[in-house]
């Protein structure tokens, strides 16, 4: 091992996808387990359908998350995107979105590192995929609103963030 590297090999006794796996059976998610290090979920949300991916990365021995919806960005609102992103960033504790640019979607990312040979447990694999929905809700109508409502990012970030008190 050189000095630059600070992983080793290890043994792991059940693949971190597997336990992924099982825990979708679990939930009665609708998935399909692509290869050996990544699997695909669809959650329905309440504004679309997520498309939510498990890989698992030897390299830096991480279960990496991404979860994305249905919304091309055009050139001409790209911009405008980025800026959204970087509002919506600076407002999450955990994992960060991005305008993904090979196919122009938004997508929210997230890791677990698992060094050692650690394995995930189903716990954390559904905060996960909790966390990756949960936002993807949060924010989904903020990108909605600079994509087809030819909003600003600040206008959009506030119309979503913005919440009433009492009863009407």
């Amino acid at each position: 091992m050189t000095q630059l590297s600070l992983i080793e090999d290890n043994d792991r006794s059940e693949h971190p996808i597997d336990v992924v796996e099982r825990l979708a059976s679990l939930r009665d998610w609708i998935f399909d387990r692509i290869e050996t290090d990544e699997m695909s979920v669809s959650v329905s949300g309440r504004w679309a359908e997520y498309h939510v991916a498990f890989t698992w990365i030897e390299e830096v021995e991480a279960l990496h998350v991404a979860a994305a919806f249905d919304l091309k960005v055009p050139e001409r609102r790209r911009a405008e995107m980025l800026r959204l992103v970087s509002l919506v960033n600076e407002q999450l504790w955990i994992g960060h979105f991005d305008l993904w640019s090979s196919d122009s979607v938004v997508m929210f990312r997230h890791s677990l590192l698992l060094n050692d040979g650690l394995a995930p447990t189903q716990g954390q694999c559904a905060a996960l995929m909790k966390a990756s929905t949960d936002a993807c809700e949060r924010y989904f109508q903020a990108f909605q609103f600079v994509l087809w409502a030819g909003k600003s990012a600040r206008e959009a970030l506030d119309a979503v963030l913005f919440e009433t008190e009492g009863e009407a």
